[in-house]
């Protein structure tokens, strides 16, 4: 019996793996007479597994070097599995999260993913409510076709320079989508993410990042990501909450019980790639970035992963503007978000009763100054 603290699986998509596997495990797409494959590569780590798939172009060891994420699995005691994605189902080794045969509950590479996800549950006794996965560009689009498909298996994921669920049906539209997101509304956003699969009771959290200078995927596309996510947790567009980390933009949504469910960061002037700091072991290389900050380690605290990460007050600040409620109060017709409003309200009202005091505190500090 594993350890429970140790009970942990992270899943990570991105796009493409090496040849050299230390762990392989062929799960059949659904692809009639002559299934194709997709293999694994894994690092067990005290009895727990994590896994990850890379971006187009990349291996997974790249991926993962850049990233740093055995660097985190060695500190914080987790695991890595890692899909690959064949040359036979995509001459670029990315997975088709624009083929609907691929993306949906029960069919092709999702479910041959959940498969891989079921083994490491059954082989290394995996706390089944901890399991997570994340993944970068056409990797982060298909992390965002797990979450929808299967979200009685996964607590939360988070997608890099990734594309919204069902934003594409061939690789026509797959192309279009990542010049420019097509504007959807909220709600049709959503009903594509409710209409994937029939377990509607609770959905994972979810954390987004995209660099404000990408010209693959462009950053409207993160935009499109938030709000299909907000309207499935029926929560408003108008963030709770804004920071600065690390130099960096970050947007907070929390739920009736206060618990962080959607998080969006946008990394100024960062191209398409994974953000990283060599600091938090991550190596620069392509679609690897240094920007001051590391996806990975946040990611890892987002879901948990982490007991305490490293930090000083100067690493987060948080903005002083009260964030406008309208879209709030436009669904307070239920209990709970009710409770959420107020909540937060409340939770304004002292920031700001805060802010009062200090610059009242100030003036008189001068006044006396003044004075002598």
């Amino acid at each position: 019996m594993a350890n429970r603290e140790l009970s942990i699986a992270t899943l990570a998509l991105d796009v493409g793996f090496s040849e050299t596997s230390e762990f392989t495990a062929a799960f059949h797409r659904l692809t009639g007479e002559n299934p194709e494959l997709l293999s694994s590569q894994s690092r067990i780590i005290k009895g727990v597994a994590s896994l990850h798939h890379h971006g187009s172009m990349q291996s997974a060891a790249n991926y993962d070097r850049g990233a740093g994420w055995s660097t985190l699995a060695d500190r914080y005691g987790f695991a890595l599995l890692m899909p690959e994605q064949s040359v036979r189902n995509n001459l670029n080794r990315s997975f088709n999260w624009f083929q609907r045969n691929d993306t949906q509950r029960g069919e092709g590479e999702a479910h041959s993913i959940v498969q891989m996800v079921e083994q490491m549950v059954r082989d290394h006794d995996i706390d089944r409510r901890r399991i997570f996965v994340t993944g970068l560009s056409a990797g982060g689009a298909m992390t965002l076709a797990m979450l929808a498909t299967y979200p009685d298996v996964f607590a939360a994921g988070a997608v890099i320079a990734g594309l919204p669920y069902g934003g594409a049906a061939n690789a026509q539209e797959a192309l279009r989508c990542m010049f420019q997101a097509p504007p959807k509304s909220s709600r049709e956003l959503g009903d594509l993410v409710r209409e994937a699969s029939p377990n509607r009771n609770i959905w994972p959290k979810l954390s987004v990042w995209h660099g404000s200078g990408d010209r693959t995927v462009k950053p409207s596309n993160a935009g499109e990501i938030i709000k299909q996510w907000l309207d499935v947790h029926g929560l408003p567009l108008t963030p709770m909450s804004d920071q600065i980390v690390d130099g960096h933009s970050r947007q907070v949504w929390w739920n009736a019980d206060g618990e962080t469910v959607i998080e969006s960061y946008t990394i100024m002037d960062m191209a398409h790639g994974v953000p990283l700091t060599h600091s938090e072991g991550g190596v620069a290389g392509p679609y690897m970035i240094e920007a001051g900050i590391s996806s990975s380690a946040r990611i890892a605290e987002f879901f948990g992963l982490t007991d305490t990460l490293r930090r000083t007050p100067a690493e987060t600040t948080e903005l002083s503007r009260r964030a406008p409620l309208f879209g709030a109060l436009r669904k307070a017709t239920r209990s709970h978000r009710i409770r959420a409003v107020r909540a937060w309200r409340n939770v304004s009202a002292t920031i700001h009763k805060g802010i009062e005091r200090r610059r009242a505190n100030k003036k008189v500090h001068v006044r006396s100054v003044v004075k002598r």
